[in-house]
């Protein structure tokens, strides 16, 4: 596995990256890797699958320029931007079983972060189907996207985030985890209590990267070539 370092510049960009990455390594091209990313800008992250009318006050993002961006991953509607520190790792099943059911493979990564957590001082459950939470407050969400050989595995932090901006984008959710209990945005998530720089090394424990490198010219183009075909056109971002 590889650690890759590139400051993007836009939320395009960061999106977009995640799936080159997936792509060149399901074609073969490279292996695993691995990478972190925190947004200087506000912007929602639409799930895959969901509705932006039933996710999203658009009147309130649009009033303030706050892009909403679809990623090609599963999971629910958030908001990125300053205090979400982000992981990205792309993954091959191989013989790995766990990886190769979407909940064990949650459990398994969950699992050995949560475990690692717990030496920081930091009691975190893994509740169903991809959160990590302290004390009731949700302090990390997990996504996935999956093709026949590798998949993307990305999750985010909550560190130092202003968690009362989020009511202002984002709609409650019409379906929610049982352990949410009806619980509106700022009574639900919360921040976790290390840096990011904590984080970040339990992240690089848990999957131990042996290299780092930048993304090459083919994947800078293929990010780019992404951003201007898919994550800045509306036929994407808002097809359903």
């Amino acid at each position: 596995m590889q650690l890759i370092e590139y400051p993007c510049k836009t939320p395009e960009e960061l999106i977009a990256l995640d799936e080159v990455l997936l792509l060149k390594a399901e074609s073969g091209e490279i292996g695993e890797t691995l990478r972190f990313w925190e947004s200087r800008d506000l912007f929602v992250a639409v799930g895959r699958a969901c509705r932006v009318e039933e996710d999203c006050f658009r009147a309130s993002c649009a009033d303030d320029g706050i892009k909403i961006i679809r990623r090609i991953s599963g999971g629910g509607t958030v908001l990125q931007g300053p205090g979400c520190y982000n992981y990205s790792v792309i993954l091959a099943y191989g013989e790995n079983t766990p990886y190769k059911n979407v909940n064990s493979s949650y459990r398994s990564i969950l699992g050995g972060i949560s475990d690692r957590l717990k030496t920081k001082g930091i009691r975190a459950e893994v509740l169903p189907l991809s959160d990590l939470a302290v004390e009731g407050l949700k302090i990390s969400g997990n996504a996935q996207a999956r093709k026949r050989s590798f998949f993307l595995h990305h999750g985010t932090f909550l560190s130092g985030f202003d968690i009362g901006k989020v009511s202002r984008y984002l709609k409650h959710p019409l379906v929610e985890p049982e352990y949410r209990h009806g619980r509106t945005h700022d009574e639900f998530i919360g921040n976790i209590q290390i840096s990011p720089f904590e984080i970040r090394e339990i992240i690089k424990e848990m999957f131990a990267p042996a290299g780092r490198r930048k993304p090459d010219a083919g994947e800078l183009q293929g990010m780019k070539a992404l951003v201007d075909s898919k994550y800045s056109v509306d036929k994407w971002n808002y097809i359903f």
